[in-house]
């Protein structure tokens, strides 16, 4: 069995009294100056924090320590989430979240991602699949699916049936966000929708190694191994206490469980948090947490998250995502770690977004009065080769591009046609369909 990993603690202990002089006193200011940097932009843990610039007064980094510690304490807001010690999980707002919620709610038609002007509900839906796709690849390749995101994303789009339980996985967690998007976001949360997801995502992943996923027994314990340290970063409480959480965990879930209002982003934080703790399966438990996040965004009309794959974001640090449930969970079980790594992570997908789509927006300008006067090409024509543009892995076919304009066979035919002739597009045979992707020749339109 290997060793449980344990945060560094400091090892002197503080004089609380000089503490508390020092930070409340009319000439405290600097110091609560740099607890405040402690806490914001990134809300730091003791490891971290012993090697900041110190405070200008006469204090070692373990009574700087607590003195950050004593205005958490001070902050710190209670929470329905326990621990199996009874001892309940709290939490810190900083000071910029409100700021951040504002911004998002005020652009809840997704224009805080895409401009009026720029994109038709085409060119959204097109945004929003490709979100799915990724958080799904994502997903799965943080729990372990060794599949590159570009092979992963071809077998999705070409439908053929995955070949080894990484492709299985990957999708399996394309079904469930599309089933999600599409409509159990409409759906009230219960145990059956739980395990429903929960079986959408562990379909046939049964390997001969490992058996079906399926709920914790009493007295099975499960550990979240950290491969990076190579330990146990988390220990699954016992399942009597879990499966009793799980009915709480579904009244929060449906707002049905009191305690004071909390911001609908922060609340999918805390499912994430509180399913991925509790741990009840044997197996998907990461990828069920985050669809729980996506799940209460989009009951909450937060559809807007479906453009971004927070997951993609995630993989570029897991190390920092288990380390916040580890923070959370041995630091007095403040919740804040989480909370502020996954606020960042929203944060940075949103960046990275805006940052695509502003490029896509300048090369369909170029484009779009190239293709008007050297090809005479029609307005379904352009935001199709845009699309291929965008992504040129993507591709369509006679059936989707007759469905997404509803028009007749013959005049789909034609449009697909006469850009074939052009050399824009190929064509491929996949099964009993034909696909068209894009040439090389479409950087012309882009010149």
């Amino acid at each position: 069995m290997k060793e449980i990993f344990k945060i560094e603690k400091p090892l002197n202990k503080s004089d609380l009294k000089k503490i508390l002089d020092l930070l409340f006193k009319a000439d405290g200011q600097s110091l609560r100056d740099f607890v405040e940097s402690i806490n914001e932009p990134e809300y730091l843990y003791w490891d971290r924090m012993k090697y900041k610039q110190p405070a200008p007064q006469e204090l070692s980094r373990e009574e700087l320590w607590s003195a950050v510690k004593i205005i958490r304490q001070l902050k710190s807001i209670g929470t329905v989430i326990k621990s199996e010690s009874g001892q309940p999980f709290t939490w810190v707002k900083s000071k910029n979240l409100e700021k951040f919620y504002h911004e998002i709610d005020m652009n809840m038609g997704g224009e805080l991602f895409i401009p009026k002007a720029d994109y038709d509900k085409f060119a959204k839906q097109k945004l929003i699949s490709r979100g799915v796709m990724e958080e799904a690849i994502a997903s799965s390749q943080l729990e372990g699916a060794s599949t590159s995101r570009a092979v992963a994303k071809q077998f999705l789009r070409e439908e053929r049936k995955p070949r080894n339980a990484s492709e299985q996985m990957i999708l399996n967690s394309y079904v469930a966000m599309k089933t999600l998007e599409e409509g159990y976001k409409n759906r009230k949360m219960d145990f059956d929708l739980i395990c429903e997801l929960h079986g959408m995502i562990t379909k046939n992943t049964l390997t001969p190694e490992k058996e079906i996923p399926r709920m914790r027994k009493e007295g099975e314990d499960i550990y979240v191994i950290d491969n990076g340290k190579r330990m146990i970063c988390h220990k699954a409480p016992q399942m009597a206490f879990a499966r009793k959480e799980l009915d709480r965990l579904i009244l929060f879930a449906n707002d049905e469980l009191e305690h004071d209002f909390i911001h609908p982003i922060t609340k999918a934080i805390m499912l994430h948090f509180w399913m991925g703790y509790l741990h009840p399966f044997t197996d998907g438990n990461g990828r069920l947490a985050r669809l729980l996040f996506y799940w209460y965004l989009l009951k909450n009309e937060y559809w807007a998250f479906s453009y971004l794959p927070i997951s993609k974001i995630i993989k570029k640090a897991p190390a920092q995502y288990s380390m916040a449930y580890v923070y959370s969970e041995q630091d007095d079980n403040d919740m804040t770690y989480f909370i502020d790594f996954s606020i960042r992570k929203i944060k940075s997908a949103v960046k990275d977004f805006k940052e695509y789509i502003e490029h896509l927006a300048f090369s369909n300008k170029k484009m779009n009065k190239s293709a008007e006067t050297k090809y005479d090409l029609n307005e379904r024509q352009i935001q199709l080769l845009q699309y291929l543009h965008g992504d040129p892995d993507e591709k369509t076919s006679l059936k989707m591009h007759m469905s997404i304009y509803q028009i007749s066979r013959k005049t789909a035919i034609s449009d697909l046609k006469k850009l074939l002739s052009m050399g824009l597009l190929n064509s491929k045979k996949v099964g009993r369909n034909i696909y068209y992707y894009a040439t090389e020749k479409i950087k012309e339109l882009f010149k």
